[in-house]
């Protein structure tokens, strides 16, 4: 199943931009680690903004919950993170499918 998920990744004042960038520099290392594995399709940073896109393929819903509480950004800051999580849909499967549906 097919998601996409936009994280946006704040910090407060007791983080310094070092130890911001030092989490995500973990973060990424995970992330690129997914992509190889599969699991990523496909992600991006937003530039100018602490965001990123991410597309994932996984098998459940539990699957991903699960995935999301052991990422490293998650376990070390993630009262900071807020994840926006979409189910996505073939545009293949829903183009056929607007098809079938036409003179019913």
């Amino acid at each position: 199943m097919l998601y996409r998920l936009d994280f946006t990744v704040e910090y407060n004042e007791n983080m310094a931009q070092q130890g911001l960038l030092g989490v995500w520099a973990e973060e990424a290392n995970a992330a690129l680690g997914a992509k190889s594995a599969g699991v990523v399709v496909d992600l991006w940073k937003v530039v100018g903004e602490r965001k990123v896109l991410v597309i994932a393929d996984v098998e459940t819903p539990d699957d991903l919950d699960r995935i999301l509480f052991d990422l490293p950004i998650m376990q070390k800051m993630g009262h900071l993170v807020q994840v926006d999580v979409k189910s996505l849909r073939r545009y293949e499967d829903f183009a056929e499918d607007v098809k079938d549906r036409i003179g019913r």
